[in-house]
């Protein structure tokens, strides 16, 4: 019985302390290492791109935010998770006479805000294209719109 023991514990416990030990360093440390990591060189990424507008965060910048009123720009709809946050600027430009229909605000004043907030790809590569969420605020904060309410 002594016997039993004691090969088991030659057989099974190095197997089990390294289990510990690598649930330890891959489950706690490593976890711990990479988020302190992150907070202190990326920390705007690291809590989630949080947008904020006049003191209250309304969404983030990584993530659609649904905007159906016909005041605002709207995301895309046909991305296959309806997550992402971006328009092409074309498809900004698109939806200006829906907005100047229903805002009463010129087309070219919605034109100038496109270009204000438009994003360029990496160098030569991708198309220009503008962040949904950043490109209602803007159109709010320039515009004194009233459904300034309506975002809150």
């Amino acid at each position: 019985m002594l016997n039993i023991k004691r090969e088991l514990r030659q057989n099974y416990g190095p197997a089990i302390r390294l289990a510990v030990i690598s649930l330890v360093i891959c489950g706690i440390v490593f976890p711990l290492v990479i988020t302190g990591f992150a907070q202190l060189i990326f920390p705007s990424q690291a809590n989630g791109s949080l947008v904020r507008f006049h003191g209250k965060t309304v969404g983030s910048s990584l993530i659609a935010q649904n905007f159906s009123l016909p005041i605002f720009f709207h995301p895309r709809n046909d991305s296959a998770s309806g997550v992402d946050p971006d328009i092409t600027v074309q498809d900004a430009y698109s939806q200006i006479p829906r907005i100047a229909s229903a805002t009463g605000i010129s087309a070219d004043k919605l034109q100038q805000i496109v270009i204000q907030n438009e994003e360029g790809a990496f160098w030569i590569f991708g198309t220009p294209y503008v962040n949904v969420l950043r490109l209602n605020i803007a159109l709010i904060d320039q515009t004194g719109n009233a459904a300034y309410k309506d975002f809150q």
